[in-house]
């Protein structure tokens, strides 16, 4: 048998470096390659966006669970309520981090859809980014977090905690002024810790997180749907 030369081996090595190259090529359109990448982009970001589905149905399932205890009988204390503030809390810095990832694999399919898809609809009106092919081929080589912690918590309070903090956060009221003929201080005292302290520290919680969901910012979550983006 006949060894390779040395011309072919190199040649050989050549095209095993440049499998790819051309497999997308910009003539080609929405090739079937492309199609298959736009497909696992989908389902990524399908798959994910159920990740974050569950963590809000189970925020949502514990909190029923201790307000339905909570208010169960008169004699269950009322930091119940409290513990459930903080966990609850666990569950939007979790989801958070959820939102995160599921926001690489979400600017990937707003990128081809953009750039892409958009563009073969109606040429006429150009691409979004006329970088959009390198851009995409870094975030390939080097996946990168696209959103701050902070941004992914404020969107989370936005849609989906905050209301479920001011159901927590009535509910509390309620139960330390309905179920008790004291006054605040003195029914919202936890243990050794007085009324007035507990009142401050619930109170610039959710200062807190009014302020950080309410005011305005630039967001950086690609393709996201707002109100503002809505109206044209």
């Amino acid at each position: 048998m006949t060894r390779p030369s040395a011309k072919e081996v190199d040649s050989a090595d050549a095209d095993h470096r440049e499998i790819g190259k051309g497999l997308l090529e910009e003539e080609m359109g929405p090739s079937s390659a492309m199609a298959h990448l736009y497909r696992g982009e989908i389902h990524r970001m399908k798959f994910w966006r159920e990740r974050l589905d569950r963590t809000t149905n189970w925020a949502v399932v514990v909190i029923s669970a201790i307000l339905t205890w909570s208010f169960s009988r008169s004699s269950t204390p009322h930091y119940v309520i409290l513990l459930g503030i903080a966990t609850l809390s666990v569950f939007l810095v979790i989801e958070a981090r959820r939102y995160r990832g599921y926001d690489i694999w979400r600017s990937r399919v707003r990128t081809l859809q953009e750039n892409v898809f958009a563009y073969g609809l109606d040429p006429a009106a150009g691409v979004v980014d006329p970088n959009w092919r390198e851009r995409l081929s870094r975030d390939y080589r080097t996946p990168t977090l696209k959103i701050t912690a902070e941004e992914a918590i404020v969107h989370r309070l936005r849609r989906v905690y905050l209301p479920l903090f001011g159901v927590l956060g009535a509910a509390w009221v309620v139960r330390i002024t309905a179920f008790d003929s004291g006054a605040w201080t003195d029914s919202a005292a936890v243990g050794m810790i007085p009324g007035w302290a507990v009142l401050v520290v619930v109170a610039l919680f959710y200062l807190a997180a009014t302020v950080a969901a309410v005011r305005p910012r630039t967001w950086h979550a690609k393709g996201e749907l707002r109100s503002q983006d809505l109206r044209e």
